[in-house]
């Protein structure tokens, strides 16, 4: 499957956002108000958008969020292929540590991609969540 991934504005992740992380929430509540400090992936296949991610930095500390890929390609790669890129790009823009909050049911995909779990674990809005960074200095 070729895939192409590219930065996109916030208004084009929250299809995505409220598809596969909220479908339970209104389509309106995906902005957030950093969404226009961040920057915004788009992973592409066929001109359709099936990956987003958004990624916020604080200094040399880069966080991502919203990560999200469509059900009918996942487990073919957008995923990685998206994590990869989001690492590549903060560690271009300087950054020296990048984390996640992630749900618990994913943190062995980020274990591939050597994420590292902190043992900070909360919940928020019914899903439970593990603090993940990767050290990139």
């Amino acid at each position: 499957m070729p895939l192409h991934i590219e930065q996109i504005t916030p208004e084009l992740t929250w299809r995505l956002r409220h598809e596969v992380l909220y479908p339970e929430t209104p389509i309106y509540k995906m902005w957030m108000d950093e969404d226009d400090d961040g920057y915004h992936f788009g992973a592409f296949t066929e001109n359709q958008l099936v990956g987003i991610v958004s990624l916020f930095s604080k200094g040399l500390d880069y966080q991502f969020r919203k990560f999200a890929v469509h059900p009918s390609v996942q487990g073919q790669g957008v995923g990685k292929a998206l994590l990869d890129y989001v690492i590549a790009f903060a560690k271009t823009e300087g950054a020296e540590r990048l984390w996640c909050n992630a749900r618990l049911l994913a943190i062995g995909f980020y274990l591939k991609s050597n994420l590292k779990q902190t043992g900070e674990t909360f919940s928020k809005n019914g899903h439970d969540y593990e603090i993940m960074e990767l050290d990139l200095k």
